[in-house]
């Protein structure tokens, strides 16, 4: 299969650590090569994380390259990212190829299926090296985890596989930037080390003048060139891989609070980012040593692992907080598991996401959730019904839910009616992601909660948007281009 790889231009990002940068760095390039009129494109070979996006093929993929897409001014497909791993335990995931889920496995079974996963990988990038110029690849964690060499689709395993050059980028915010780096290298075999063109250091605070003697250092330890040091970037806003960003704003000046369980298995977290940036709302995740504070509005986020989920909800003294939170009047929205969580049973007759059985919910809508094998995948347009307000988002989820609270839907769909509300119309539910992200319908469900309305909502795809150019030209202006370009057209 390697042998009759079609050559394309291409250039991987690695990172010595998860969240070193790797995703941004993707996304700004995406953009910036766009904006040059470049035919780009976003891959990644293989993404373990808990959001996810549906593309325009209908398959499901990690939302990092959704977001790519974006940058690059497409649609999003399952070959940008074909392999998805989705934990749903500390030992098993759901693995998803090419956009499909194909069944849970633990990490032994995994390990013994890479091979097959990456004749999956090859045709997906086969494919896209027939339609784009320039292809941007993203790993995934570090390259130096020895212990996962064997077999690797998702690093150097990869890159050499499709001869793509490679730079490494570390996070100089964590500390330790020139033992990441090096450790790195070092822990590297030969043909791999030749592989690293450049190093790139990302979130920099600071004069750079003062980090020039470790720069010059590194570069004559190394042999390899620093293309490039990123300034940190506050108050980006574009969708994060996987992370979740828990700077609470905890601002008394706000009069809105909205808080948010931290579930273990919490999934599509991304569907709060249009909150955050609301100037109105105090914000926070609450995780299981934070003290659950009055709000005027909770909302019950997705999850990958509904019922285990739910039993760590009563275990932390949720159900208890949400029965006075209504009792004194706030609003309560749950989002897919989140929605699945508010019925009265949840049911996995078939072990789905953990050992076959059932378990009580919140019982705050008259209605049961069954989970099947079947997953639904819909990019969806509707109108919400408590203010005719449109909407738009997606649907990821594996259940089945029936019962009367559907007859009185939260929103109505092109093609069918999503979600409930309750009949004192405290408590909604529904399965659409990206609930808040058409600003009217943010402001229509807010007002709802109880918060007065504004003039004008903060439009956060808009924000998203402004971002992504942001990031492109902070990084055309502080890489070295022309080496960049080098790297890339000598391959």
């Amino acid at each position: 299969m390697d042998a009759v790889l079609k050559t394309c231009r291409a250039l991987m990002i690695q990172g010595t650590t998860s969240d070193a940068g790797k995703s941004i760095m993707v996304t700004g390039l995406c953009r910036l090569f766009a904006n040059r009129g470049q035919r780009v494109a976003p891959f990644k070979p293989q993404n373990m994380a808990l959001n996810s996006a549906v593309s325009a093929d209908g398959g499901e993929i990690g939302r990092a390259q959704a977001v790519q897409a974006r940058a690059a001014r497409l649609a999003p497909h399952t070959d940008m990212n074909p392999v998805l791993i989705k934990p749903a335990s500390d030992t098993g995931a759901q693995i998803i190829i090419q956009g499909r889920a194909l069944q849970n496995m633990d990490a032994v079974e995994y390990h013994q299926y890479k091979q097959t996963a990456k004749t999956a990988v090859l045709n997906s990038w086969q494919r896209l090296t027939d339609q784009y110029e320039l292809l941007l690849v993203e790993g995934a964690g570090s390259p130096a985890e020895i212990n996962l060499r064997e077999h690797d689709i998702a690093n150097m395993g990869f890159a050499e596989a499709v001869d793509c050059p490679v730079l490494l980028v570390a996070d100089i915010d964590r500390g330790g930037v020139f033992a990441q780096l090096v450790g790195t290298v070092q822990l590297l075999s030969p043909s791999e080390r030749e592989r690293i063109k450049g190093f790139i250091i990302n979130r920099f605070r600071g004069d750079v003048s003062l980090l020039q003697p470790g720069l010059d250092w590194l570069e004559r330890e190394t042999g390899i060139p620093v293309l490039g040091v990123i300034p940190y970037l506050p108050h980006l806003q574009i969708d994060a891989e996987d992370s979740l960003n828990r700077e609470q704003q905890c601002d008394t000046d706000r009069p809105f609070d909205v808080i948010v369980p931290l579930l273990p298995r919490i999934s599509n977290h991304t569907d709060f980012n249009p909150l955050r940036v609301d100037p109105r709302i105090n914000f926070r995740y609450i995780g299981t040593s934070d003290p659950i504070p009055p709000a005027d509005l909770i909302l019950l986020p997705g999850s990958k692992n509904v019922r285990a989920d739910r039993q760590w909800l009563s275990d932390h003294g949720w159900d208890a907080a949400i029965a006075r939170h209504l009792r004194y009047g706030g609003k309560l929205i749950g989002i897919c598991g989140g929605f699945q969580m508010l019925g009265e049973q949840l049911h996995d007759p078939q072990g789905l996401e953990g050992p076959p059985g059932s378990t009580a919910g919140l019982g705050y809508l008259p209605m049961e959730t069954t989970l099947e094998p079947a997953k639904q995948l819909h990019n969806v347009n509707g109108r919400l019904t408590i203010a005719d307000a449109p909407v738009s988002g997606y649907e990821i989820h594996m259940g089945h839910t029936h019962g009367p609270a559907c007859d009185s839907p939260a929103v109505i769909l092109d093609d069918r009616h999503d979600g409930a509300i309750s009949n004192d119309n405290n408590v909604m539910g529904t399965y659409l992601h990206g609930l808040f992200d058409d600003p009217q319908a943010c402001q229509a469900l807010l007002e709802w909660a109880g918060l007065a309305r504004q003039s004008e909502q903060p439009d956060y795809q808009q924000l998203q948007e402004v971002d992504i150019d942001r990031l492109a030209a902070t990084l055309e202006q502080h890489l070295d281009m022309p080496k960049l370009l080098t790297i890339i057209e000598r391959g």
